[in-house]
């Protein structure tokens, strides 16, 4: 008998003894662990929110902006495998599944497109980064008085939208009245066609693109400069190091997680090219298609001759299906170097 009920006591004991670290009330014998689990992460987030909810009523503005501009028009992703038509509605309209990306791929113009798509933004990319990390370098050297309005001079091309840098670009590129041209006549040489010529636009497209561009990527190496110790420089100037040591030593080995992190972005949007810069600056030319055409432009245009909303849909996801594809393959590229300058 004595057996039985010490047996029973410590059976009693396992059931209401709590668990190593836990607080409040002790749980219920007959919820399984998977449950009791789950509730234990709801009630830490929970918490959590309690905790940030100043935190979280500030960012509001911003999950909204993502919700509905970001979030809620997925749901027409659908409209990428269905022939839309405006009078049935996205689900009313007749379900063609891949159609719309075999008629994207079986065009003349999609080999082209895609290439000068990606060979245009790699360019971006690699020219962007090597000249805003140079003047980040070079801004760093100067006086603080003079410090700011360089700063101001190079971000304020970044608020200038396309329609009116493409105006910049034609006062350039006139054949009759443009500046280009009329310096060469001064010289005794002939004016260019430059609108009707298309050998010379993919170094005008990145030229325009690296001075629209580049001054908020050098304010952002900038600030990543700004937040390095002094005490790095300070040694390096006792040990008797230049300014292109220091630079090469420490300031691009400590700005590095900074611009693999940009690049993993950027990489991102390889395959979603900027419109404005290839539908404004060349003037939506018909002789420079072949050298400036891109997916978008070239989307656009079906759009606007063909009205094929579908085909513009699956475009569309096309290119954030790959940009996502490359946005995983290079954070794992960059993981398996390096796991401490990973995104995750």
């Amino acid at each position: 008998m004595l057996n039985k009920v010490s047996l029973a006591g410590d059976a009693e004991n396992r059931r209401v003894a709590p668990e190593p670290g836990q607080t409040g009330p002790l749980p219920s014998p007959d919820v399984p662990p998977k449950q009791r689990k789950q509730k234990s992460l709801i009630r830490r987030e929970l918490r959590h929110f309690r905790n940030n909810r100043e935190l979280f009523l500030l960012s509001l503005p911003g999950i909204l902006y993502k919700l509905i501009f970001a979030y809620i028009p997925m749901v027409g992703l659908i409209i990428a495998f269905k022939n839309y038509r405006y009078d049935l509605g996205i689900f009313g309209s007749k379900w063609v599944g891949l159609d719309n990306f075999r008629y994207l791929f079986s065009t003349d113009t999609a080999w082209r497109i895609t290439r000068n798509t990606v060979l245009y933004n790699a360019a971006y990319i690699l020219v962007t980064t090597v000249a805003a990390l140079l003047l980040a370098i070079l801004m760093n050297e100067i006086k603080q008085k003079w410090s700011k309005f360089y700063q101001t001079a190079l971000f304020l091309p970044h608020f200038l939208s396309w329609v009116l840098v493409g105006y910049v670009a034609y006062a350039f590129l006139n054949h009759a009245d443009g500046l280009i041209n009329r310096t060469l006549q001064a010289f005794g040489m002939d004016p260019v066609s430059w609108y009707q010529n298309a050998a010379p636009w993919p170094v005008i497209l990145i030229l325009v693109h690296l001075w629209k561009a580049v001054g908020f990527n050098t304010l952002i190496y900038f600030a990543g400069i700004l937040g390095i110790n002094g005490e790095y420089y300070e040694a390096a100037r006792i040990d008797g190091a230049t300014k292109w040591q220091m630079a090469r030593k420490i300031t691009i080995p400590l700005l590095s997680p900074l611009v693999i992190i940009l690049l993993i972005l950027s990489i991102g949007n390889m395959f979603r090219g900027d419109f404005g810069l290839h539908y404004f600056i060349p003037n939506n030319s018909g002789f420079l298609y072949g050298s400036t055409d891109i997916i978008d432009t070239y989307v656009y245009r079906a759009l606007r001759e063909i009205g094929n909303v579908s085909m513009s849909a699956a475009t569309g996801f096309y290119q954030s299906l790959v940009g996502f594809v490359l946005v995983l393959l290079a954070n794992g590229i960059v993981r398996k170097i390096n796991p401490d300058h990973s995104l995750w």
